[in-house]
């Protein structure tokens, strides 16, 4: 549920191996990853980049913005590829400045979600500061039910630029992902990892200790985040063998942003670049050799949903 904040991979909790690797069959000392692109749907050319990777099988998961345009678009990487991994871009923000979105669920300013010209907010800490939590709920909820009614299977949840990471908002999501059958993407963060996000002392505190129950209620968490980079461009390959070459024992979250390059996203996003990179890296013939010499074992959302057992409601 948060963003990395760095592209390098982060330990989280490393005072016991993660239970869901046992689960899994998988060994403590494996690294097992799941490649997740983010941002499916935000416009076309995220989803024709999607389409590629699935195609070339270098991507083992993506998540759909269901508040973009291009959603229902996006659902025809489902009818296309009915095995693939999905599942939905919990989006509680707008943040480009001339292609913006709104709720699913709402045009009432009283709900806190919406800005003075009627989008979601700008900033992660507008939608923090503003969001009333049953309101929050609500559009999370309208946000998985357009999913499915576009005819995804949803398989996990994750956040979009990690506004839902907050204790006012956590609690709501995971039981919606759990009501549903998805897999909330869950970090195995401490008081201090969750400080390192922008917490303050006594929310990473209560972070932490919903964090402890989670697992204790038999949730599959993750061991580690790492992102390729938005800001640069180039040739991204190398960087992603050093990434994966580095990576500690667990369950890692790898995010990729991979778009093909058209007018339309250069329009819309400043870091066009580097989410052209991405999409690049993970067509590139070079990659599979890459990840085959790196030793990490390949997984998706859909693996682990079987592991919710007990900890559905």
């Amino acid at each position: 549920m948060i963003p990395p904040t760095a592209q390098t991979a982060a330990r989280l909790n490393p005072e016991r191996p993660n239970p869901a690797l046992a689960a899994l069959g998988y060994a403590p000392d494996d690294r097992v990853v799941i490649f997740h692109a983010d941002d499916l749907g935000m416009c076309q050319a995220t989803v024709s980049a999607c389409l590629d990777l699935f195609g070339a099988g270098t991507l083992s998961s993506a998540s759909v913005m269901t508040t973009c345009a291009w959603a229902p678009a996006a659902a025809g990487v489902a009818r296309e590829f009915p095995d693939a991994d999905l599942g939905v871009h919990l989006t509680l923000t707008s943040e480009w400045s001339e292609y913006r979105w709104s709720a699913l669920s709402t045009r009432d300013p009283a709900t806190g979600l919406l800005d003075a010209q009627g989008h979601l907010h700008a900033t992660v800490e507008a939608a923090r500061l503003h969001g009333v939590p049953a309101a929050v709920r609500a559009e999370m909820d309208a946000q998985i039910v357009r999913a499915l009614d576009l005819g995804i299977e949803v398989s996990h949840v994750d956040a979009h630029m990690g506004a839902v990471a907050h204790p006012r908002f956590l609690p709501d999501c995971i039981e919606l992902a759990l009501r549903h059958g998805a897999v909330p993407m869950f970090p195995r963060l401490d008081a201090a990892g969750w400080r390192s996000h922008g917490l303050d002392a006594r929310d990473a505190a209560q972070a932490a200790q919903f964090t402890q129950a989670l697992e204790a209620r038999g949730l599959p968490l993750l061991d580690h985040l790492v992102m390729l980079p938005l800001h640069r461009g180039g040739d991204q390959v190398p960087l992603i063998e050093d990434l994966l070459g580095s990576l500690p024992p667990g369950l890692t979250h790898f995010i990729l942003h991979p778009a093909r390059d058209t007018p339309e996203l250069r329009a819309i996003a400043s870091d066009w670049a580097g989410r052209v990179a991405n999409h690049a890296a993970f067509m590139d013939p070079r990659l599979p050799g890459v990840i085959e010499r790196s030793g990490v074992k390949v997984t998706s959302y859909r693996a682990l949903r079987p592991l919710l057992g007990t900890a559905r409601p």
